[in-house]
């Protein structure tokens, strides 16, 4: 007799286990069919943001080491804040690499409009140093640049946009002192 007891205990509890363990699921699925909905809802009209590189600013320019800062925007064409967790960058002056770094800095930009924001920078340009030198001396002559990167948006729902832009820029447009 204690033995159909125990038996009898045993599957009520796993009865119990299973009843549980669907309901779980169950509502698991429902949570995230409702997300999924509503990530389909918001997303339809979600649009890229825009990364542009305002300015690069000298801060220190010595021998071995430069300090930058590098004046980004980005523009967020959104009905919604769109939330940045970090932007990878690679810059390039006539296919020579000035900097490959990365900003982990995180803030929202608010629903149509642009935020500005500046990243510091050190680098070693000492190995192109004659080569820049020799860009800058021809203050007609335009210099092409290249901007590539990722920005990496939202927090459930994230978002990676990737970046690319190139043009022609003057030299004096190019750097400004403090």
């Amino acid at each position: 007799m204690p033995a159909k007891l125990l038996n009898s205990g045993h599957l009520r509890s796993n009865l119990m286990f299973s009843q549980a363990h669907i309901t779980r699921t169950l509502s698991l699925a429902l949570l995230m069919l409702g997300l999924t909905g509503c990530s389909v809802w918001s997303f339809d009209s979600f649009q890229d943001p825009e990364v542009h590189l305002l300015k690069v600013q000298v801060v220190k320019a010595r021998l071995t080491q430069q300090d930058f800062k590098l004046h980004f925007e980005i523009d967020n064409p959104n009905d919604s804040r769109v939330l940045v967790r970090a932007l990878q960058y690679k810059i390039s002056l006539n296919d020579v690499v000035l900097v490959d770094d990365r900003s982990n800095d995180w803030f929202f930009v608010d629903a149509h409009s642009r935020r500005t924001f500046v990243v510091p920078i050190r680098t070693n340009l000492w190995r192109h140093a004659k080569y820049l030198a020799q860009l800058l001396k021809k203050p007609d002559e335009s210099i092409h640049y290249r901007l590539e990167g990722k920005l990496k948006t939202g927090l459930l729902f994230r978002n990676t946009v990737r970046i690319g832009r190139s043009g022609d820029v003057a030299p004096e447009e190019l750097i400004h002192r403090r």
